[in-house]
């Protein structure tokens, strides 16, 4: 896999009509960045950005079905599957009998220190640098921020629906 300096990194795919609108330039050039440091995490970890973040949905929901998991991640329950036995080869989830229903199985991930030692680093690196631009805003200017934010990931959310 080629190397990506995600500062020079160009747009790719096409340009919607307005793409010169503030919000769409900075969405689009938001949105290349979380996707290539998330790349750049898991590759260290040699998984793919999709099973980092489907460990990430399993880190915050706690063990849940295939089914759940490809709600979760607007995957499909095939696709899971195969991300799920690619996690559970490398250690990092296992399949259990769902007591409440006999023909699904529960994801559970397992603790993984040396997973837990490479990321803390990464994570608390970002957090320190991220709580560096917080320090430039008001409480006001966050409260805006977050609001945005609230905002945005549920436009994301409700237009990966749409295509699901």
């Amino acid at each position: 896999m080629r190397k990506i300096n995600p500062s020079r990194a160009e747009s790719t795919g096409p340009v919607s009509p307005g793409a010169s609108s503030l919000g769409e330039s900075l969405g689009r050039e938001l949105s290349t960045a979380v996707i290539l440091f998330h790349e750049a995490v898991a590759a260290r970890l040699g998984l793919s950005a999709v099973e980092w973040k489907c460990l990430g949905l399993l880190d915050q929901h706690g063990p849940t079905t295939a089914g759940r998991l490809a709600e979760l991640s607007g995957f499909t329950t095939g696709a899971i599957t195969g991300i799920v036995d690619r996690l559970e080869k490398a250690g990092y989830v296992r399949r259990e009998p769902n007591p409440r229903d006999r023909r699904s199985i529960i994801i559970q991930g397992l603790p993984n220190s040396g997973l837990r030692k490479q990321v803390m680093p990464i994570f608390a690196s970002l957090g320190r640098a991220m709580e560096e631009v917080c320090s430039r805003y008001s409480a006001q200017e966050l409260a805006t921020i977050r609001d945005y934010f609230e905002r945005t990931i549920q436009v994301l959310r409700d237009e990966t629906a749409k295509l699901t």
